[in-house]
């Protein structure tokens, strides 16, 4: 069987592009290993489907680390205002939350998924699922077509690349694409997991002391060996049985791969500060004017006015007092030290969960090769690469759906017009 454009691969990155491309005029088909499209999506933002942010698109890249300039240009043709706009029109209502984030009025990720597959049926897209791909087939440095698992062939004069990274492999992201790429000559950027939670080889996590205590709107900070620190980020956290977790953490995670490897070092440190307002001596002038007629009283149940319960004994450890000390018997180096622990209580990182346990893949095929207003291959004519099997990377809060729905609407949209100039 004969198509203009194959697409490998249902998730966001995918199904845009089997729209775009049939939007365009193409005849389509899409392929996918899985049973049902769009499984991945059906499960971000908690089931609720956080489609894109609306930040500016400065600011917007600002929030995808691992190579997001390279969007500028695919932003240039489509970009995520461009995406909100594709949904509503599509019947999706969209909200905004904090921090820009959007999400469907119906708050299920299921009606984004159901949209965005009648979208691809409406725009005349063959849709085969269950169907796994061997190879790609190359000749004369361009696309031939691919060859299924079954051993048929389907012809092509384009093939988009949409089948993800190695992340939440359930969903059917299993690397695929990476020995399809590597064929047509492509590097592929050390894979790493980012979006993770942390590990620790602390005594007090591997006890459990704080298992299950969540943060609310405090600091993590990254640093390196050498002191210097390499990230912040501000908002909450929950400590578990093997590290930390919550979004801040995740934010990390890829700083302290980074930095674990660069060094070669066997953990990283990172600070809490779980009071980012106060300076040091700000937030000593506050609990002093608190505690002031708190002499005769035990010091564990005078912290308890400031501090979570279950950290205080964690921080009095540290500093080798009694927590049936009275408060008034603190001497002020004690009384300072405490302060200290609760701007920059300092945890030691020794990695994370693996790849697999990872919300996003870090790394891929290198973004030098692949033209950024097209996603077309610079080493093979009419092959596009679009969504996480790329080396790009944002953080959660609805950057990373952005770059896989955008580059594969550019890819889906690129082939068309390919199509259409090549074989007019």
């Amino acid at each position: 069987m004969s198509f203009d454009v194959i697409v490998i691969g249902g998730g966001p990155a995918g199904l845009m592009a089997a729209a775009a491309a049939g939007l365009h005029g193409s005849r389509v088909l899409l392929l996918d290993k899985g049973n049902k499209l769009g499984r991945k999506l059906g499960i971000s933002g908690g089931g609720r489907c956080n489609v894109t942010n609306i930040k500016e698109v400065d600011e917007l890249i600002q929030y995808i680390p691992g190579n997001g300039r390279f969007l500028y240009s695919v932003f240039s043709v489509f970009n995520n205002k461009d995406l909100a706009c594709f949904f509503e029109d599509m019947g999706v209502k969209l909200k905004e939350e904090d921090h820009g984030r959007m999400f469907p009025v119906s708050d299920s990720a299921k009606s984004v998924v159901n949209a965005l597959v009648q979208k691809v049926k409406e725009v005349g897209t063959t849709i085969r699922v269950n169907t796994s791909v061997k190879r790609i087939q190359y000749q004369d440095g361009e696309v031939r077509g691919v060859e299924l698992e079954n051993g048929e062939i389907l012809t092509a004069r384009s093939v988009i690349v949409a089948v993800g990274g190695k992340s939440v492999p359930h969903t059917g992201s299993t690397g695929d694409g990476y020995a399809w790429a590597e064929e047509a000559g492509h590097r592929i950027t050390e894979l790493f997991p980012t979006e993770v939670p942390l590990t620790s080889p602390a005594g007090f996590i591997r006890q459990k002391s704080l298992q299950g205590l969540s943060l609310r709107d405090v600091s993590l900070s990254v640093y390196n060996p050498k002191g210097k620190k390499l990230i912040t980020h501000r908002g909450d956290m929950i400590f578990t049985h093997f590290g930390l977790s919550g979004p801040i953490a995740l934010r990390c995670s890829q700083f302290v791969i980074k930095a674990l490897q660069k060094f070669k070092v066997s953990t990283v440190p990172v600070h809490i500060d779980l009071f980012p307002d106060l300076t040091v001596g700000q937030l000593e002038e506050v609990w002093r004017k608190k505690f002031k007629d708190h002499s005769k009283r035990v010091l564990r149940n005078v912290l308890k006015e400031v501090l979570p319960e279950r950290i205080i004994p964690v921080f009095l450890h540290r500093q080798s007092i009694d927590p049936e000390t009275q408060y008034a018997q603190l001497s002020n180096e004690q009384f300072h030290h405490i302060i200290q622990l609760a701007k920059q209580f300092v945890v030691p990182i020794d990695g994370t969960l693996s790849l697999e346990k990872a919300f996003v893949t870090g790394g891929g095929v290198h973004i030098k090769e692949i033209e950024p207003k097209t996603m077309q291959s610079k080493l093979m004519q009419g092959l596009y690469f679009c969504g996480e099997i790329l080396d790009i990377h944002g953080y959660t809060g609805g950057y990373n759906i952005t770059a896989a729905s955008c580059t594969g609407y550019v890819a889906g949209k690129s082939a068309a017009e390919r199509d259409r100039r090549t074989y007019a």
